[in-house]
């Protein structure tokens, strides 16, 4: 495939397209009475020549596999993309223009995901766009050298992001460039827009750094152009296509809210309606017919245009990929398979080793072994740590690590880069063609979270392996020790959180990660070893974890119920024999995932929590917030009020009262009451 498209040496109306996109974007916002004009008017004339003249697409088909991939990393300029999408030939039209910003439209405030036609990926907290587009590249990389054979590159496209000020001040554009810059990913390039305006003015209120050496650091290619000089933007554009084993910076001069009189230049052109008035006024400047919503005829067949080369592209494709499904059909159906919408390992979980009884085993370690099962078997798998693969059990045995001189291998040293690894992750899935995985321990969620949320948002299968999952992890101490992070992720929707309390429950646990729901999944994961739960006949299975909590084990006409989860359903167990040896009768729920749980019908629900057992105690060695929605105000949770401590776990787990004593205490104290 050529790297240019067929249209690069046609004449296109840059001028009369930036101009457009300007008045489209400065009269959605007035309409709205909200948003941001000034970038959409400022990168103007870099995306007409971007859109123009460079980017490979086809408006017919958004989700065609090997078309360049554009994200706005600058979320807010939203009218940017949507007026580009329109100009360009994709379902949007003039009236989803006019209904920015409202209730059910296509052109939400920021570019949403699977909600509109052409959006690569949700934009807004900035420098996560940029993470995400540094993840498309890796996938592009790694893809290629998988598949691409001589002669027949199947996977051969750029990524282009463009970022702001804002974008790299965001301490994540700092993990994930110099990432980039490490993998050589010379098919990423950025193209910054440097006005120097932020809300609160100009820049050097707080950003002095030198971009163009802090780049150069990162081993980057670093370009420099004035953004508003068509022969510039040009030239800039068709340089960093050539690099040959670097990511490309393309810092574009620019000036946000380009064409106003008298907000050009300055922070109140960031963030607000401009005002009939200056609309008015600006639309004199730059020559725009002072009619709302204007798109000159002449620009009439531009989508036409674009539906045309866009076949083009696509057909030329496809007759490669048929050759290739000739020469290489192994190669061909695995790609495929990947890259399908029902990209899911279900049918290996039949044949998987189960786990017997034995040996204390850590679910971290339980984890690893159910890993080395899926590799060996799902080729999309890619997985990674931030600088913990030892901890987390995250590398199997044949996988190659993924490195620059080694891109189809399939295991990624993130390094110590949490926030970047969960941003990558999220690009990664929506390239199409892998399923991520990616460790670290718990704890440090707390800085990925922002990309955990995006990932919810997307509805992304990510899943993270997430160890160390308590004050069980011990000697280390409270910095490294979870308390509130169980709480705090179940209150997120549109994730799954799944704490296992032994290997057969683990290796269920990664089976409802990879297929079920798409959405991400937490596996929290211990460090220490849990005994082995030796189930009869008249226990729950492992397998019923996908129904997030289950009868584990129950005596007839039961007075009281324990619930928990991971590391404490042994110490639950453990109470139940002795509340039975003082005739007391006792239920124990295993709630591995509150989420699944909850998604269950009323009857199964009230089958396994009946609601005329009032009784109720939840054990678990965190914050004990999200239990109460299952033991009521009558009910009891025994948890963690403060931090940990640095001490052996099993010295904590007595001194914090996460015990088998604890909880008889509490049951007799309850039948006391009633």
């Amino acid at each position: 495939m050529p790297i240019q498209p067929s249209n690069s040496s046609r004449a296109i109306p840059l001028q009369l397209i930036a101009n457009t996109i300007r008045g489209l974007s400065m009269d959605a916002v007035q309409k709205a009475k909200s948003g941001h004009p000034g970038m959409p008017m400022g990168m103007a004339d870099v995306m007409s020549v971007l859109w123009g003249k460079f980017l490979r697409f086809s408006p017919n088909n958004p989700n065609w596999l090997n078309r360049d991939r554009f994200i706005l990393s600058g979320g807010h300029g939203s009218m940017l993309h949507y007026s580009l999408l329109h100009l360009f030939g994709y379902d949007m039209t003039l009236e989803d223009i006019k209904s920015f910003r409202q209730w059910g439209s296509r052109t939400p405030g920021h570019p949403e995901y699977r909600h509109t036609p052409g959006i690569e990926t949700t934009t807004g907290p900035l420098g996560q766009g940029l993470g995400n587009a540094i993840g498309m590249a890796i996938a592009e990389r790694h893809l290629s050298a998988r598949f691409n054979k001589p002669g027949l590159s199947i996977i051969d496209h750029h990524t282009y992001v463009e970022v702001g000020d804002g974008d790299l001040e965001e301490g994540i554009s700092h993990e994930v460039c110099s990432l980039a810059g490490h993998l050589k990913l010379n098919k990423l390039i950025v193209l910054y827009d440097s006005n120097h305006i932020t809300i609160d003015g100009d820049t050097t209120l707080s950003y002095t750094e030198d971009v163009k050496s802090r780049f150069l650091a990162y081993h980057w290619e670093v370009i420099l152009a004035d953004g508003h000089d068509y022969a510039q933007i040009e030239s800039a554009l068709r340089k960093a296509q050539n690099s040959k084993d670097k990511p490309v910076l393309i810092i574009f001069k620019t000036i946000i809210g380009y064409g106003s009189p008298n907000r050009a230049g300055t922070s109140k052109a960031h963030g607000e309606p401009l005002g009939e008035e200056e609309v008015r006024l600006s639309k004199q400047k730059l020559g725009i017919p002072e009619i709302p919503f204007y798109v000159p005829d002449e620009l009439d067949d531009l989508a036409q245009q674009f539906h045309t080369l866009g076949k083009e592209l696509e057909e030329a494709w496809q007759k490669s990929l048929t050759k290739y499904k000739e020469r290489y059909p192994q190669l061909y159906n695995t790609l495929i398979a990947c890259t399908s919408k029902a990209n899911s390992p279900s049918g290996i979980f039949k044949n998987f080793e189960p786990f017997t009884s034995g040996k204390p085993l850590a679910t971290r370690a339980a984890s690893g072994r159910v890993l080395d099962q899926i590799a060996a078997e799902y080729p999309c798998l890619i997985g990674g740590s931030a600088d913990l693969t030892p901890s987390n059990k995250t590398l199997v045995s044949n996988m190659g690590i993924l490195s620059a001189d080694n891109p189809s291998g399939q295991y990624i040293y993130y390094g110590v880069r949490e926030f970047g690894m969960g941003a990558i992750m999220n690009g990664l899935r929506l390239h199409s063609g892998l399923q991520p995985y990616g460790g670290t321990f718990f704890v440090f969620s707390d800085y990925m979270r922002a990309t955990i949320r995006m990932a919810a948002l997307m509805k992304l299968r990510i899943v993270y392996v997430l160890t160390h999952d308590s004050i069980g992890l011990g000697e280390d101490g409270p910095t490294h020790q979870p308390i509130e992070h169980l709480s705090s992720l179940r209150a997120m929707p549109g994730i799954k959180v799944i704490r296992p309390m032994d290997g057969a429950e683990t290796l269920h646990a990664w089976r409802v990660a990879l297929t079920g729901k798409e959405e991400p999944t937490c596996l929290v994961l211990t460090r220490q070893g849990l005994p082995a739960i030796e189930r009869d006949t008249t226990m729950g299975q492992a397998n019923d974890l996908e129904k997030g909590g289950y009868i584990l084990a129950t005596d007839e006409a039961p007075e009281i119920i324990i619930l928990s989860s991971g590391s404490e359903v042994h110490i639950a167990l453990e109470a139940k024999q002795a509340l039975n040896e003082l005739n007391l009768s006792v239920r124990v729920i295993s709630m591995p995932c509150m989420e699944l749980f909850d998604r269950q019908d009323e009857a199964y629900r009230e089958s396994v929590l009946p609601r005329h057992i009032t009784k109720r105690i939840a054990i678990e060695a965190a914050a004990p917030m999200s239990w109460y929605k299952y033991t009521g105000l009558e009910g009891k949770v025994i948890g963690l009020k403060d931090f940990g401590a640095s001490a052996p776990f099993e010295t904590l787990y007595s001194h914090f009262g996460i015990t088998k004593e604890a909880l008889i205490d509490a049951a007799l104290s309850m039948n006391k009451k009633q």
